[in-house]
């Protein structure tokens, strides 16, 4: 008898993980699909990209998330040592004259110093995404040698890329770029949390 209480212990022990990893997996709400994130922020996105293209912080800023703020990353390898601004912060940027540390350039490392200005010019902005032809939901192309990890970063998210092909023959394709918005849900509302570039890097 006590043999037998003493194996429904050790299975009742092992059970518990199980059950707390099966509660877990079903919090976790499914990605949407392409279709689907496409419906959700389709209109937002190209709004937020229409601020940007204008420079207008003030605009940009009531796409920001009121609690999670804006995290701003100079590549698709995103960092919890990336950037964030809170919403009334990014209201202020165009005003803001102080120069961030954005993190380490690629293939350099050195640190990049910039005004939010000087950044959004040369980071996010640098192309006329608005203008893009290809226009991405929640799907990673791999295009360049860094790793693109936005999707895992944000697991509840939507990440929408704004895609340019290169142009210019001298660089053989490689002057593409690409624009990453992220958004993540609070209510009925989707919310800008996310800014990142993607292009060849070194």
């Amino acid at each position: 008898m006590q043999r037998l209480i003493k194996i429904f212990f050790i299975i009742a022990a092992l059970s518990i993980p199980l059950l707390i990893d099966a509660r877990s997996v079903a919090a976790q709400p499914a990605r949407l699909s392409s279709a689907e994130a496409k419906r959700a922020v389709a209109a937002r996105s190209q709004a937020v990209v229409r601020a940007l293209k204008l420079r207008d912080m003030r605009q940009l800023s009531s796409f920001v998330h009121p609690d999670r703020g804006l995290r701003v990353s100079p590549y698709v390898y995103v960092q919890s040592s990336d950037r964030v601004f809170t919403r009334a912060q990014v209201g202020s940027l165009a005003r803001d004259n102080r120069r961030y540390l954005w993190g380490d350039a690629d293939g350099t490392g050195d640190p990049i110093r910039m005004t939010a200005r000087q950044f959004f010019s040369r980071f996010i902005y640098d192309k006329d995404f608005l203008r893009a032809r290809e226009v991405n939901y929640n799907t990673v192309k791999g295009r360049g040698n860094t790793t693109n990890n936005i999707l895992d970063f944000y697991p509840n998210a939507i990440a929408v890329e704004y895609y340019m092909a290169g142009t210019n023959p001298r660089y053989d394709g490689m002057d593409w770029g690409g624009l990453w918005l992220v958004f993540e849900q609070k209510g009925d509302e989707w919310y800008l949390v996310g800014l990142a570039s993607d292009e060849w890097t070194t």
